[in-house]
């Protein structure tokens, strides 16, 4: 396509080298190229927003200042009123994605989530119930680790495609590099969305069931003895002594010299985001306990997930609380 189109700013043409048009302004963007089509917007948002530059400098201020603000609301809700923080993160992380994707009509993350909007609540169910089965917490954290180790594999993978677009490699397969990189950070998001909140419904799975197995307690002593072949977090036997291999799973003793069942402990550590023992509370090495440096990067990855959760459950919050302060001022 050939030609030269021009965009008159306060009396100032500006020629973008795209088409020639007798009228300024009269453009008809259905006859462009996606290219062609950011230019011309680009050029009608310089033209809108030239003279604001004091307006801008003071809507900058207030996003500024209100990301400190609500920072430091946050730091001081979370240390003084944990529980509520985090049962409204939870629900912040659960409903806001929701929101947005059901507004964009993104059907596949929406069937995604149903699927484990579903599972994750009859697990969340099993684990609340009263006398809890002897089978439940196995079942709670043998879903959530499974949960988080498909979260951590959706995130690799995410990625590691993100990472071979930029490097164009996907022009090797023929791939284009904007389908690539879709495919990446859909993968990446979902990765690190699910990782997130499987992490947050674990925690809170945790914490209850193992109060009311009775050998936890989360404000201070145990209600119940603890014997040395039992494990804390399921209150089950431990078949397997910590020397032996298992078949199906082997048995971790902590420096406090209390045992656990390697799914209990890992779902309670990593997943649970629980870095103490069940019973006594001694501050549990994770390196120590994981010394395949192959299992180290989910402890890592955990963290990161830790970090995250404030981007997605917060963030959306705070920059719909700034658009509403500048509206409030009449900003634009």
């Amino acid at each position: 396509m050939a030609g030269v189109f021009e965009v008159e700013v306060d009396g100032v043409e500006h020629d973008h080298g795209v088409g020639h048009h007798h009228e300024p302004n009269q453009v008809d963007l259905s006859k462009l190229s996606p290219e062609e089509k950011w230019r011309v917007e680009h050029a009608r948002m310089h033209a809108k927003h030239k003279g604001h530059e004091a307006m801008h400098a003071e809507m900058v201020l207030i996003l500024i200042v209100t990301l400190v603000v609500a920072q430091l609301v946050l730091v001081q809700w979370k240390q003084r009123h944990s529980k509520s923080y985090n049962l409204v993160t939870l629900f912040q992380m659960w409903v806001v994605p929701l929101y947005f994707t059901t507004k964009l009509h993104w059907w596949r993350f929406l069937t995604t989530w149903f699927i484990f909007s579903v599972v994750t609540a009859f697990v969340s169910f099993r684990a609340t119930r009263k006398p809890l089965n002897c089978t439940t917490p196995r079942l709670v954290y043998k879903w959530f680790l499974l949960l988080y180790k498909i979260s951590y594999g959706t995130g690799i993978v995410g990625y590691t495609v993100v990472m071979f677009t930029l490097f164009g490699i996907n022009l090797i397969f023929r791939i284009k590099p904007e389908d690539a990189m879709d495919f990446g950070v859909s993968l990446l998001f979902y990765g690190l969305y699910y990782g997130v909140l499987g992490r947050d419904f674990a925690e809170m799975c945790a914490d209850i069931m193992a109060s009311t197995v009775g050998y936890y307690s989360a404000s201070g002593m145990p209600t119940k003895h603890l014997s040395d072949n039992i494990c804390a977090v399921c209150g089950q036997q431990i078949l397997v002594d910590v020397s032996e291999e298992g078949i199906i799973e082997n048995t971790y003793r902590l420096s406090c010299n209390h045992v656990f069942h390697e799914f209990c402990i890992r779902g309670w550590c990593i997943v649970g985001k629980k870095q103490t023992c069940p019973y006594c509370k001694e501050k549990v090495d994770l390196k120590r306990m994981f010394s395949n440096p192959w299992e180290r990067p989910h402890v890592m990855y955990g963290q990161l997930l830790d970090w995250l959760r404030y981007l997605v459950a917060w963030q959306p919050v705070i920059i719909g609380l700034v658009q509403g302060i500048n509206y409030i001022l009449g900003l634009e």
